[in-house]
């Protein structure tokens, strides 16, 4: 969400001005700050102990306690404004298989270049100790534990969990059955009387607008938060961190680009039978707001707009798509996590086989669908993928500071990404897409299955997305 100060200032460029600020004095304290041995002064120490590193967790904590109540309400919600699976119809069926193929495939583009670059790869041994010593003490025993884990039935078995409250509860929760347990009570709600499963909505809704609420009150604290971060881990690990961050970030918004520019662009294609130059000049109105509010709410009046009057669309059809996509459509931050995941698990020496990439493959689709909807919503969710593959829970920190960046970045191809499922349905169900507004006005209205399931009022309406 976009927000401004009395001085003009807006919340995306103070985070961006507390990322720099951070990243320069905490290597600048990192370089002056020690003895005549090259050992960090007791001071810096004391000062990162007791100050920056407190108020840093401060804000990640905020973040942190709504996982579990987010992920459950947002999928949920999601799942119940579809309606029953049963009576979707072709529209809701071929809009959900896009979505789900879509951010598979950017998850694979993401995994594939993070796989090739290594750019967790080479920290110095010392600084890599340091890392583990730091955040948590854990990562040589979930490393040892990585390297005997695998993955099997038995994994797919505890997904279905026998208390979902225990799962809700427990340290770290069991996301796998939080998430199998939304899916089920989203169903569930279906199959109510209107007025029992409306009033259950409601409850849903207004948790995920608690959540929200308290997200906001942390990114209130973000610029402040992302300093603390990034200047505590600076001032104790140097320049050697702030490298792989460099090539972190280099891999994500090259998996970002790639899947825009390349993926999308073939789906565009062979899809939509549109030229896809054609497609992002109609849509560069849509991709300059998305990245400039770093969210896909407030881009979503643009979207709408631009797919009925540029690209076509019959307004029934953006309708339903497109605020459903700002819910449950996200190729960027299902990349993203991906990429995230691996970098951390490379920078601490835990190996991830075929099988737990594929676990992580299918985490990531899944998270992204229940990313909160705010500007870095899906940040509290990393640590859910993070457990399921045994890499350090609190090794998050390292790349918070830099994730303001990756989110614009991310949010412009959750918005593309929505837009080209559109396209689709409007080319699958046959309307002649770049036609006047005028010529869709007087075509045939949109069948009547599709619109029973348009989602009015989605949760994602009120949110900022991530």
């Amino acid at each position: 969400m976009s927000e401004s100060t009395t001085t003009g200032m807006s919340l995306h460029t103070k985070i961006l001005l507390g990322l720099v600020l951070g990243a320069l004095s905490g290597v600048a304290v990192n370089v002056l700050a020690r003895d005549a041995n090259g050992k960090p002064l007791p001071e810096l120490d004391w000062v990162l102990t007791n100050v920056s590193g407190p108020v840093g967790q401060i804000y990640l904590r905020m973040l942190l306690m709504t996982v579990v109540p987010l992920v459950f309400a947002s999928l949920a919600v999601g799942v119940a404004k579809l309606g029953d699976f049963g009576n979707l119809g072709r529209i809701g069926a071929r809009t959900m298989l896009y979505f789900v193929g879509s951010m598979a495939i950017a998850v694979a583009i993401g995994l594939t270049l993070v796989n090739v670059v290594q750019p967790g790869v080479g920290l110095p041994e010392a600084t890599r100790t340091e890392l583990m010593r730091t955040f948590g003490g854990e990562a040589e025993a979930k490393k040892e534990t990585a390297d005997k884990h695998k993955f099997g039935v038995e994994t797919f078995v505890k997904i279905v969990p026998r208390n979902p409250i225990e799962s809700m509860a427990q340290m770290p929760p069991d996301m796998l059955g939080v998430i199998f347990f939304a899916l089920l009570v989203g169903v569930g709600i279906t199959q109510l009387r209107a007025e029992r499963g409306q009033l259950l909505l409601q409850v849903l809704e207004g948790v995920g607008d608690l959540m929200v609420f308290i997200i906001g009150l942390a990114m209130k604290l973000a610029p402040y938060g992302v300093f603390a971060l990034i200047f505590t881990v600076t001032a104790r690990f140097g320049f050697d961190i702030l490298l792989q961050l460099g090539k972190y970030v280099f891999v994500v918004l090259l998996g970002l680009g790639l899947h825009m520019f390349g993926g999308l662009s073939l789906l565009v294609w062979s899809l939509s039978k549109l030229n896809p130059l054609v497609f992002f000049g109609k849509v560069r109105a849509v991709i300059i707001t998305a990245f400039s509010t770093s969210s896909s709410s407030a881009t979503l009046p643009t979207s709408i707009k631009i797919s009925e009057e540029e690209l076509g669309v019959p307004a029934p059809i953006a309708g339903f798509v497109l605020p459903l996509g700002a819910t449950m459509n996200m190729n960027g931050t299902a990349l993203f996590e991906g990429v995230t995941v691996v970098f951390l698990a490379q920078v601490f020496g835990v190996q991830l086989g075929l099988a737990e990439q594929a676990i992580v493959i299918m985490l990531s689709v899944l998270t992204a669908v229940g990313a909160a909807g705010v500007p870095g919503g899906s940040i509290p969710l990393l640590v859910m993928v993070l457990t399921a593959v045994d890499v350090p829970a609190g090794s998050i920190a390292i790349i918070i500071g830099v994730d303001r960046l990756l989110d614009m970045c991310r949010t412009t191809l959750n918005v593309v990404g929505d837009i080209t499922c559109a396209t689709y349905i409007a080319r699958s169900e046959g309307y002649d897409l770049l036609q006047p507004k005028a010529a869709l006005a007087a075509a045939d209205p949109l069948p009547r299955e599709a619109a029973a399931v348009s989602p009015e009022g989605t949760v994602a309406e009120e949110r900022a997305a991530d």
